[in-house]
């Protein structure tokens, strides 16, 4: 079972702003990526058809706090914790690190709860989540 994964990127030219710095929204972005990697690893997918309706992962919440900026070319990790699995929800750490150039640094730290639904004929209505995909995730330590 998955509790912690790892994605890296390189930034690119259009992840940063005028001052040359990865702008405030890319985080999310980046997280997204890391998010979407992730159940790709497990077999998962944030919007999966099954029969007659499609399962989705829409978020619920997400907060980041920025401690140093990124910039052209940086290599980033995004480390994906899984924080709390409950009946319809996963709530998830992210810690973002500056792994080149050196010396390694913490750049921002972001919580992301995703809620599990159902859609069907274009509603989406808030479902448990599948023990086909709760059984490979576990909560981090």
């Amino acid at each position: 079972m998955v509790s912690e994964f790892v994605h890296r990127r390189l930034v690119e030219f259009s992840d940063t702003d005028l001052a040359g710095i990865v702008h405030w929204s890319r985080y999310f972005v980046f997280m997204e990526s890391c998010e979407h990697a992730f159940y790709r690893s497990v077999g998962w997918s944030v919007h999966r058809e099954n029969g007659e309706r499609t399962i989705a992962l829409p978020r619920g919440e997400v907060t980041c706090r920025y401690a140093k900026p990124l910039k052209f070319e940086d290599e980033v990790e995004i480390h994906l914790f899984v924080r709390e699995i409950r009946e319809k929800t996963i709530r998830y750490e992210f810690q973002f690190r500056r792994v080149k150039p050196e010396p390694v640094e913490d750049v921002a730290r972001a919580l992301l709860t995703v809620v599990c639904v159902g859609v069907e004929d274009g509603r989406m209505k808030s479902i448990p989540i599948p023990e086909e995909f709760r059984s490979k995730i576990e909560i981090a330590s």
